[in-house]
């Protein structure tokens, strides 16, 4: 009878509040864990599906007091067809070329990564990364990572979005593009082209991380329908009833009388 080692034990941590990031007032937590060993894809596989996501090799999930604002989303593929606005995008980029690149940090990425970090997020942490950060972010992965790359006919990167490889699919970590192409919503563009690419594979999810309805930056994630969300432990189809159960980004914008 051969001899199994015993697997070693998962440690979780809680992490000291800080303000939320999201939504304005609110203090965030998060239980983070470390992904480690031989095992680490299956580790991974699990922990996504529970809702956690990865920052280089650390998996994290909010339990912030009071508070469940940030819900995990997930888009089945197999079920997913754009709606009219999201063909519209589709059609304004016709003409971009996506590919699959191994989690290598260019100096070519990094210079699109700072103008979108300037334009977009200047007064957050991100914007004054250095190159040694962004590779870190880039290349320090204990699973099977990509970074899509999106380019005009002129071979022009305009975005691009780490992506990792689940057991079950493709979850974007981050994503950023050329911030004076905004109309162009290359963001919006980047999941569909993830959608499309898992299609192929034969891989059911595109993870998209977390809806926060209460947030401009994230609200947008539950346009992608159908999509599922992870409620009490389980993933169930998000319904109009949950978009208005919940105040969304634009209503709570302070209202001045006219």
């Amino acid at each position: 009878m051969s001899y199994k080692p015993p697997r070693r034990p998962q440690f979780f941590y809680t992490t000291a509040p800080l303000p939320c990031p999201y939504v304005g007032g609110r203090t965030e937590r998060k239980v983070v864990t470390e992904i480690t060993g031989p095992e680490s894809d299956r580790l991974h596989d699990r922990l996504s599906r529970a809702g956690f996501r990865r920052s280089h090799n650390i998996a994290y999930a909010p339990v912030c007091p009071g508070c469940n604002a940030c819900i995990p989303i997930r888009v089945p593929v197999a079920d997913f067809q754009p709606d009219r606005s999201l063909r519209r995008i589709l059609k304004a980029n016709a003409e971009v070329s996506g590919f699959d690149s191994p989690a290598r940090a260019t100096a070519e990425q990094f210079q699109l990564f700072q103008r979108y970090q300037q334009a977009r997020h200047h007064d957050g942490d991100m914007a004054t990364m250095s190159f040694y950060d962004y590779r870190a972010m880039v290349e320090d992965t204990p699973i099977e990572t990509f970074i899509a790359e999106f380019r005009d006919p002129d071979n022009r990167l305009l975005g691009a979005c780490l992506t990792d490889r689940l057991g079950d699919g493709l979850s974007a970590v981050y994503s950023f593009f050329a911030p004076e192409l905004e109309r162009r919503s290359l963001g919006t563009y980047t999941i569909l082209w993830l959608i499309d690419r898992a299609r192929s594979a034969g891989l059911p999810y595109v993870y998209l991380g977390y809806w926060v309805p209460e947030s401009r930056k994230m609200a947008y994630k539950a346009r992608f329908r159908p999509s599922e969300i992870l409620a009490g432990g389980t993933w169930r189809m998000l319904t109009e009833a949950d978009c208005a159960a919940r105040p969304t980004a634009e209503a709570l914008v302070p209202q001045t009388a006219g």
